[in-house]
């Protein structure tokens, strides 16, 4: 009778131990799922999106454009025919309520510290660049959890940590939809504690988007100022 104790509670040790090493083959790392989803990024030509800013406190809202490698535009409704427009390693701006037409040269190394900046981690360079200067981790697990509460859209949650206080993010969070592996959600905290939140929705990807999509001139009353990030 011991015997055979013996050997029930060995088999179940061992049926207990497979579990868990077949449990463990299903785990994925969030630097594992992060590179899953920079390496989906890489595939999209162009996309469009609508999207929602909260920049500390200040709401705003318009559609966005990407395409492939490194064009990004922003064309606001709230503040009206505001527009932000990436293209190669320049940034524009143009902001109706003041007149004003902004211009930066961008280092296309940097995950950058304003809020145009941020918008452009949602892209395959702005990926890359997390995936670069960023410790990756997930804010709880890796299973799946509502985008806000009573959501009944579910994404993973990830926060990035900065690497260097080079970085002009202190830290960003992500939420990813696992399905479609898109950018739902993006919060970035600057080094002086501002706060900027970007939610993404409707979706266009690979239309063909053309270059001149990319070009923009601001009124030719507008005032220019160059370099102003780093203006003293």
């Amino acid at each position: 009778m011991m015997k055979k104790r013996f050997v029930f509670v060995l088999l179940c040790f061992m049926l207990t131990f497979v579990s868990a090493q077949n449990s463990n083959q299903t785990i994925l790392t969030a630097g594992n799922f992060f590179k899953s989803v920079s390496e989906y990024y890489a595939t999209i030509k162009d996309y469009e999106a609508s999207f929602t800013i909260n920049a500390s406190g200040t709401k705003m809202s318009g559609k966005v454009s990407f395409k492939a490698p490194n064009m990004l535009r922003m064309d606001f409704d709230d503040p009206n025919e505001q527009v932000i427009v990436f293209n190669d390693n320049k940034l524009l701006m143009y902001l109706p309520l003041s007149n004003a037409t902004f211009i930066q040269e961008v280092e296309k190394d940097s995950a950058g510290g304003s809020a145009a900046e941020a918008g452009n981690l949602a892209t395959p360079q702005g990926l890359y660049l997390m995936n670069r200067y960023y410790f990756i981790a997930y804010e709880k697990g890796q299973a799946p959890e509502p985008l806000t509460e009573g959501s009944n859209e579910n994404v993973v949650k990830l926060i990035l940590s900065r690497k260097s206080v080079a970085e002009g993010f202190k830290t960003i969070n992500l939420a990813i939809n696992p399905d479609t592996q898109l950018i739902r959600h993006i919060k970035a905290v600057t080094t002086d504690d501002r706060i900027f939140e970007f939610s993404f929705t409707q979706y266009i990807l690979n239309t063909n988007i053309p270059d001149v999509r990319f070009v923009y001139d601001s009124p030719s009353d507008s005032n220019n100022y160059y370099n102003f990030l780093y203006t003293e």
